[in-house]
């Protein structure tokens, strides 16, 4: 008799394989993460990683996937907020993104050199790839409404979000970069202002939206991360 599947069940083994691989990824890099490594840590037979997973890769894939499904869940309510005007979402993203990231700087700051070292050079690159792909479509429709209400002259929804997601991407391995760079002592905490600003400059100039329309951060998170 075939065995009968239970599908929360696999779903809860496989997320123990996924969470087993970010830890290790943050710990080791992917580079050096074998799939004997998750193996390992989970005390778990290559037959039942391989029940999950094709590849190293294929785990990779997984892991991006339910970390950009984490930011989904804090932008997509947002976005579909009938009461919101283009702006006031958009704003309400980028609170959003940093009261996520705050309520968790312990965990971040405890990973951040990992992050940014060669070893996770795959890591970010799939990460990248995957937030546009999943992330625009939110980001268009804002820019869609934008341009209904009349408060942006930018181009094609769909281009102008892929840009503007990209920017932000940007903006985050920029922050990285210069919190590493603080923290070492080697830039002051108006650089790291002057910096974000500059992406924020940007942010409005692509909208078509006056400038300071949408600042990346805001004053206490920069405080809370930089000073």
């Amino acid at each position: 008799m075939a065995r009968t599947l239970d599908p929360a069940a696999h779903a809860l083994r496989r997320d123990e394989f996924i969470d087993a691989a970010q830890r290790l990824i943050q710990s080791r890099g992917y580079d050096q993460m074998s799939v004997q490594d998750v193996l390992d840590d989970l005390g778990a037979s290559k037959g039942a990683f391989y029940h999950y997973f094709d590849s190293k890769a294929d785990l990779l894939t997984a892991v991006v996937d339910q970390i950009i499904d984490g930011a989904i869940g804090v932008v997509a309510p947002m976005v579909a907020d009938p009461g919101l005007t283009a702006p006031e979402k958009f704003q309400r993203v980028f609170g959003g993104i940093a009261q996520f990231k705050n309520a968790r700087i312990e965990l971040l700051q405890g990973v951040i050199q990992a992050w940014i070292s060669d070893d996770n050079a795959i890591v970010r690159e799939k990460f990248r790839q995957v937030a546009v792909r999943r992330l625009s479509p939110l980001m268009a429709r804002i820019v869609e409404q934008g341009l209904a209400e009349g408060v942006y002259t930018a181009g094609p929804p769909g281009s102008v979000a892929r840009v503007l997601l990209s920017l932000m991407l940007g903006a985050n391995e920029a922050a990285t970069e210069l919190y590493v760079a603080r923290r070492a002592g080697t830039i002051t905490f108006e650089t790291v202002q002057q910096m974000l600003a500059a992406y924020g400059e940007a942010f409005d100039r692509i909208l078509g939206a006056s400038s300071g329309s949408y600042p990346i951060t805001d004053e206490a998170t920069l405080r809370l991360w930089f000073d």
